[in-house]
């Protein structure tokens, strides 16, 4: 019987914050009157907001480092979610109202398509494909 081996998959997990993430802040401006109703207005503060992006850069730092330093060792995943990473710093602090709408939910996306380009060029390794399987 083949015993199966489950390892925490950073990418996915990062896929999955980094979207959340994406979603929270586009979705914030419309539903901040209602999640106090909802009891859930909490969401609106900005430390839950740091939360989320300093949790997605933690897994993303981790996770694609990772895979650069010990397997595919191609730079385009990094540079996707530096990208990502610069969108959400010059919406959130550049101070003007009108992008940090647009600029955090396109950096949050941006930062999952890097953990999605991360997980494909981990496919294509040998190494990878026998310890995920």
């Amino acid at each position: 019987m083949k015993q199966r081996i489950y390892k925490i998959n950073l990418d996915r997990i990062g896929i999955t914050a980094s979207t959340l993430c994406a979603i929270h802040c586009a979705a914030l401006p419309f539903l901040i009157t209602v999640l106090p109703l909802w009891g859930i207005g909490f969401l609106a503060n900005e430390w839950v907001e740091i939360t989320m992006i300093a949790l997605s850069l933690v897994i993303g730092i981790w996770s694609l480092s990772s895979a650069y330093r010990k397997q595919h060792r191609r730079i385009m995943p990094i540079l996707v979610l530096v990208t990502g990473f610069v969108c959400i710093a010059f919406g959130h602090f550049s101070g003007i109202e009108l992008l940090e709408p647009i600029l955090i939910p396109i950096g949050g996306l941006t930062i999952a398509a890097a953990h999605y380009i991360n997980l494909r060029m981990l496919k294509t390794c040998p190494l990878d494909n026998q310890l995920h399987q």
